[in-house]
Parts: C-alpha cells; sequence; structure tokens
C-alpha cells in the first residue's frame, strides 16, 4: 500500500527497473489490490492518481500484477498493455465481478463471523493467494493478532463476505501481544472481538458493487483503545 507507481516517459527506453528517477512519470500509489474473480489470485492493483490542481479527483488507474517491475523509486510499469483498459483486455478479466478482499468481513459457509480480512500473503510472479489474514480490528490484531486462513479454505464471495471453510474458524491466531502473554490470553481475545464489532467497517468490495454504491470507510469507536486495553490489563493479572 502507497507504493508509488511509474511509467517510463515516452522515448525514454531501457530496463525499467534501472531507470532513473528523470526518465519516469508518476502514475500514482497503490491503495488496493485487486484479486481474480475466484479471489485466489492477486491480478493487480489500483492506484490512485493525484488529484487535479489539488482538488478534481481522478478515477483510480489500475495496473497489471505481471506488468510491475521493481524500481529504487517503486513500481514501473513494463510494457504498453500494462495499464487499465488495455491490461484488462490482455488479462481477459470480467472486471466487474473482480475482488477487494482487503476490509471485507469474513465467515465461514455454516455462518460464524471470523472478522475481517487484514492483509493477504500471495505469489509476487504467479499472484497466487497463499493465505489470509483475519482479525477483530486494529487495536485487537496488535494485541492478539491474527487469524490466518489457508487459501486452500476459501469458498468464495457471498452477499459482501468473504466465505471460508467451516474449519477456518478452529484456526489459531498468529502473533500479537497477548499470545505471548499466557494467562488471560482467551479472554483478551474475546474482549477484541466484542471491541471490534464496534468499530470496524469491512472495505472489501466486488468491484461492480464499488462502483455503484462507492466505498465504505472504517470509522473509529470513541474510547476503543482505553476500553480494551483496561480489559486486556484486568485478564492478564
Amino acid at each position: 500500500m502507497r507504493v508509488p507507481v511509474l511509467v517510463p516517459k515516452k522515448g525514454r527506453k531501457g530496463d525499467p527497473g534501472r531507470l532513473a528517477p528523470a526518465d519516469l512519470s508518476t502514475v500514482g500509489e497503490i491503495h488496493q489490490v485487486v484479486f481474480a474473480p475466484e479471489g485466489d489470485r492477486v491480478v493487480g492493483y489500483l492506484v490512485r492518481r493525484p488529484d487535479v490542481g489539488g482538488m478534481i479527483k481522478r478515477e483510480d488507474a489500475f495496473v497489471a500484477l505481471d506488468a510491475c517491475m521493481a524500481n529504487n523509486e517503486g513500481l514501473v510499469v513494463s510494457g504498453p498493455d500494462g495499464l487499465d483498459d488495455d491490461a484488462r483486455e490482455r488479462l481477459g478479466l470480467e472486471w466487474d465481478a473482480c475482488l477487494i478482499w482487503t476490509g471485507m468481513d469474513a465467515r465461514t459457509s455454516d455462518g460464524k463471523e471470523l472478522g475481517w480480512v487484514s492483509d493477504v500473503e500471495f505469489y509476487p510472479k504467479s499472484g497466487k493467494v497463499k493465505s489470509f489474514f483475519v482479525g477483530d480490528g486494529s487495536i485487537a490484531k496488535s494485541l492478539v493478532g491474527d487469524m490466518v486462513i489457508p487459501a486452500d479454505m476459501l469458498r468464495g464471495y457471498r452477499d459482501g463476505y468473504m466465505i471460508v471453510a467451516p474449519e477456518a474458524a478452529q484456526l489459531q491466531l498468529a502473533g500479537g501481544l497477548a499470545a505471548k502473554a499466557g494467562e488471560g490470553y482467551a479472554k483478551a481475545k474475546l474482549t477484541g472481538k466484542q471491541v471490534a464489532q464496534k468499530g470496524a467497517r469491512g472495505l472489501g468490495s466486488m468491484l461492480g458493487k464499488a462502483k455503484k454504491k462507492g466505498k465504505k470507510q472504517i470509522s473509529g469507536t470513541k474510547g476503543m483503545f482505553g476500553s480494551f486495553m483496561e480489559e486486556y490489563k484486568k485478564a492478564s493479572k
């Protein structure tokens, strides 16, 4: 997120990964990861373009994952068909069915709520997803950790939710301070979920619906950090 995306200036040739800043133009910064309609593969990124005159919003650019090359300045788009409609056509994407998992609520196919998708681990060359990270909220995540859900447990998208196998509800949390605290861990986990239910809202979407309804924003609950810490300290005594 927020990594700059650049393109070679007209007439500039050579290895995109070695081009100097003077040879590059900025497209914008990455702010979302785009997944194929099946949900188990990254196809590219949404790039937020700079506002025109600092006031007029511009439509996001799409950059294909396989057209990105690392450069000291960020990611450089290589080839003429790495951006926008050219990239979508080349990849044969059903654009309105592509997904943005980050921020989407996740639940099992039998209806158990798990939290929301905070991160994804994927292979950079193929885009194939390795794992989804599901947490209860930013504060809970730092203390309790994430649930790491293997990609083979993904069952798809339905009604605004990532749907995963029922077995995902039995997975253990990984990372976080509370996981190392021992005593009080279970109570801290429960408190984190209760707090997050008050303060978190999903950002994830199916792109077709996002264009019609707009993106939701994460809203914080006043005093959320204080209440969580108070309960966590009590549980850890």
